[in-house]
């Protein structure tokens, strides 16, 4: 059964204990309220103001798991308080583990100041979870995709025309290094696990992730280096650093270009797209 006091109650004091540069919210001016404002809220759990009121104030339907899932990424709580939350809501919480797509606080922090530099959050089959602003520009907006087909391992052999974003010299190397990341996944989670499910359905789908697959290829490492293709501005070469989180499995990337270069200068041009598209 759902628990509205204690749903309200934990949603308001999780809310007033945050602050707009804690979630990469500009802060404004004449801010009276302790913490974040309940439209704030909303705008980062992706509902409406109403909708969130609602909650807080005891009323409207039960929320949805997927509710419930968005308003704790929303509001950056830990696995321990978002497992809280399903709970209040009337919700088993969701197992842990490589298939739980809760982003943690301290990635999501780094993520929120790094709003001038392309960068996500991926979960150990390359689904995107998270992207800055210039992340999206340059390798797409994530959100748009679904199914299978979040996975970019899953993307390359399934719809050629995802690889037309990197350097087709690389392309090679791409293939071996996706065939080699999923058969370790597939090791460690097991038969059964969504892992396998893509590997089963790459099989069916692709002779080239076939002889890949049967080369039993492991310990493959991406390159220092990424070369993307971009359709406005050309090719940019990024180095990539990667933070990982063990917990959940997770990895944020970020991408740099080295200061003066044709990249740098590329990649500021990026951004002022990006600025002029929204």
């Amino acid at each position: 059964m759902i628990d509205r006091p204690g749903l309200a109650e934990f949603l308001r004091r999780r809310r007033e204990s945050l602050q707009p540069e804690d979630v990469g919210l500009p802060r404004g001016v004449r801010r009276r309220t302790a913490g974040l404002r309940r439209e704030e809220v909303a705008v980062l759990c992706h509902m409406s103001a109403d909708y969130y009121t609602r909650i807080e104030q005891e009323r409207g339907p039960q929320p949805s798991e997927a509710m419930v899932a968005a308003i704790a990424q929303g509001l950056h709580l830990t696995l321990d308080e978002r497992d809280h939350l399903f709970r209040l809501a009337g919700h088993a919480p969701p197992l842990r583990g490589a298939s739980d797509e809760h982003v943690s606080p301290g990635l999501l922090r780094i993520l929120d100041r790094l709003d001038d530099t392309p960068a996500e959050v991926l979960t150990e089959l390359g689904e995107t979870l998270r992207q800055t602003r210039l992340g999206v520009a340059l390798t797409g907006d994530a959100s748009l995709r679904t199914g299978p087909s979040r996975s970019l391992g899953y993307r390359w052999f399934a719809e050629p025309a995802s690889r037309a974003l990197y350097c087709e010299t690389d392309h090679e190397h791409l293939s071996r290094l996706f065939a080699s990341g999923l058969r370790e996944v597939v090791t460690v989670r097991g038969r059964g696990s969504r892992a396998a499910d893509l590997a089963d359905d790459l099989l069916a789908r692709s002779a080239e992730f076939r002889a890949l697959w049967d080369a039993h290829e492991v310990g493959l490492r991406p390159r220092e280096t990424k070369r993307f293709v971009h359709p406005e501005v050309g090719v940019l070469e990024l180095a990539c650093q990667t933070l990982l989180d063990p917990d959940q499995s997770h990895r944020l990337l970020v991408y740099t270009a080295a200061p003066g270069s044709e990249s740098a200068e590329k990649l500021e041009l990026l951004g002022v797209l990006a600025r002029a598209s929204v």
